[in-house]
């Protein structure tokens, strides 16, 4: 008789206590889940939506883009359903201004224990888009406003607008965004953000 060993079920105090890795890890319904290791258009397009963002909301204190951000939150009783707490690290995290924890001195806060309000995630090659749409679903459920999810591979994004459906975007579609913000950009200006700027 052969016996098959169960994976470990490990505690988000447990996962919280190790060593980060790199790339990051997450903490989903008790398993860990290493991301994949980001490669050129990956970086390319997580460096400029950070700066994009930053240059219309951040000296205006309306909000602030932040990369590989970890976020920890969910319904603590909720251990094994979609909804329990999960401590992921999307691509870019955005957040409303009045909603950033700062340090008393003023300096922005180490840990972040709210779902950001737009999270944005970049398909890397080989990623199975569906772990990463559970990811941005997560953030939905916990009050995020908007969820993206880039594909360079097939030069789309599905945006997800809180208790909306998912909508497919591509070409010259104007991308939704954070409420407040003055960004107007189409997807094929995300995708623009590739190239040299000698082309």
């Amino acid at each position: 008789m052969t016996t098959t060993s169960q994976p470990k079920i490990f505690t988000l105090a447990e996962f919280l206590a190790m060593p980060e890795t790199k790339p990051a890890s997450e903490f989903i319904a008790g398993s860990i889940e290493q991301k994949p290791m980001p490669q050129g258009q990956h970086s390319r397009l997580q460096l400029k939506l950070c700066n994009l963002v930053n240059d219309v909301a951040e000296a205006a204190e309306i909000a602030m883009a932040l990369p590989e951000l970890r976020c920890t939150f969910g319904d603590p009783l909720a251990i094994r359903s979609p909804l329990g707490r999960r401590s992921i690290v999307p691509d870019v995290a955005i957040f409303r201004w009045e909603r950033i924890p700062f340090e008393a001195d003023g300096d922005i806060a180490n840990v972040f224990e709210i779902a950001p309000d737009w999270t944005i995630e970049i398909l890397s090659p080989d990623q199975k888009d569906t772990k990463v749409i559970r990811n941005i679903l997560h953030c939905l459920n916990h009050g995020a406003s908007l969820g993206w999810l880039i594909d360079p591979a097939e030069r789309l994004i599905l945006a997800f607008p809180a208790n909306q459906s998912p909508v497919e975007l591509s070409g010259s579609n104007q991308l939704p965004v954070l409420a407040g913000l003055d960004l107007n950009i189409t997807v094929d200006d995300i995708f623009g953000l590739l190239r040299s700027p000698a082309n």
